[in-house]
């Protein structure tokens, strides 16, 4: 019976990001002649939290040994280094500063040395003198420098994995019904009435994640809270030569307001973390009262907040207040002005949050009845997209 059915493809994955388009390149690698077709609900790959980022290809040194996020990120940022050189997409190695600026940080700057040292990864402490021969407007008590962190242009690498893989990647295809049936496979219907059947479903949906996995009849166990990112551009760019970053705080999965130049010479300043008041809320005009009334209707968002609010209104007030944004970037560079901070596109990031308010602190991925889901993929997913698309594609050929 199963054999006499007419399926479209495969594996049919949900999500033209990075993580979806890198999953349809490792199965067609690991196993050729797997027909793939990949849906996308936006007019080309990487819309959301691929293009939008500060397109820094990480070192790893922040995750803790041994977690997915600390093995997919060193592992995946030498390969996303050889991937952009093999196939001519801008990229450069520049390595990084972690500053401590304030005397309470310096623990923790230590203990990001140790663990940088367990994940194997090099790194250089630097003292005040130390700081300003790589970077002479930048002051700290102490730093450590990352060679092995780079920068690269994500949208153009997800662009390749869509070409390499041989996919069939359909844009402009929203989910709206997915029907699963276990000694049969999965169909799925999009927004325009199109249906689409496949022997396996991959989701890789992002902001939609969870979504997507109650569509196909799984409970997710989680909830993704959006979290706006906002950034500046530096108008005098001269004032950073490479990556700056504060000691981030362990509680919390954000990396703080930092410094990135980019492949195009300019640097980005950011991102801050506020709540977002839709999936897809760029700014605080966009309101989506559905999505909003599921954010606050998940009791892991409230003990959440509960546990966090004290760090939620300092966000919330470099949001507001370019002031207070100014502020947090001066401790990292003090010739800084409101002036010289121009407001580019924010991004999004799909936090998954547990019922008991937990923030999900690794990558999460699940599996159903002929399906896979990625649960929770935020930075450093990009940097780490490789690895997480192969440890997918096993999963997926295992149900095959």
């Amino acid at each position: 019976m199963v054999r006499t059915l007419a399926y479209d493809c495969d594996v049919l994955v949900i999500g033209g990001g990075i993580v979806g388009l890198s999953t349809a390149y490792a199965l067609t690698r690991s196993a050729p002649g797997t027909r793939v077709t990949v849906l996308e609900k936006e007019p080309g790959p990487a819309r959301h939290q691929t293009g939008r980022n500060s397109g820094v290809i990480h070192s790893g040194i922040y995750y803790r040994p041994d977690s997915l996020k600390a093995r997919y990120a060193v592992r995946g940022g030498a390969e996303m280094i050889k991937f952009c050189a093999e196939y001519g997409i801008a990229h450069e190695v520049t390595g990084k500063l972690i500053v401590a600026t304030e005397r309470d940080e310096l623990p923790r700057l230590h203990a990001l040395v140790q663990r940088g040292r367990e994940n194997g990864i090099p790194v250089r402490e630097l003292g005040p003198a130390q700081i300003t021969e790589y970077e002479p407007e930048v002051r700290g008590l102490a730093a450590i420098q990352v060679g092995t962190t780079g920068i690269c242009d994500y949208g153009a690498v997800a662009e390749q994995l869509a070409d390499a893989s041989g996919a069939d990647v359909r844009y402009g295809a929203e989910v709206v019904r997915i029907d699963r049936r276990p000694a049969l496979g999965v169909a799925v219907r999009t927004a325009d009435g199109s249906v689409v059947r496949g022997k396996v479903l991959v989701n890789c949906a992002g902001l939609q994640c969870d979504q997507v996995a109650m569509l196909a009849g799984d409970d997710p166990g989680m909830r993704i809270v959006p979290f706006r990112g906002e950034y500046f551009d530096l108008a005098r760019p001269e004032m950073v030569r490479g990556l700056v970053y504060p000691v981030p705080d362990p509680a919390f999965p954000f990396l703080g307001v930092h410094l990135t130049r980019g492949i195009g010479g300019g640097v980005h300043v950011g991102p801050n973390a506020v709540p977002a008041l839709a999936r897809e809320g760029y700014g605080w005009g966009v309101v989506r009262p559905r999505e909003l009334a599921g954010t606050l209707g998940w009791p892991g968002a409230w003990r959440m907040a509960g546990r966090h609010w004290r760090y939620g209104a300092g966000e919330l007030r470099r949001s507001f207040s370019k002031g207070a944004f100014t502020s947090a970037v001066r401790r990292l560079l003090p010739a800084v002005s409101s002036d010289d901070l121009v407001p580019v596109a924010a991004g999004v990031r799909a936090q998954a949050v547990l019922r008991d308010g937990s923030l999900v602190d690794d990558f999460l991925i699940r599996e159903g009845v002929r399906a896979v889901h990625v649960l929770n993929a935020p930075s450093p997913a990009a940097t780490a997209s490789l690895p997480i698309g192969r440890a997918v594609a096993r999963r997926v050929l295992a149900l095959l």
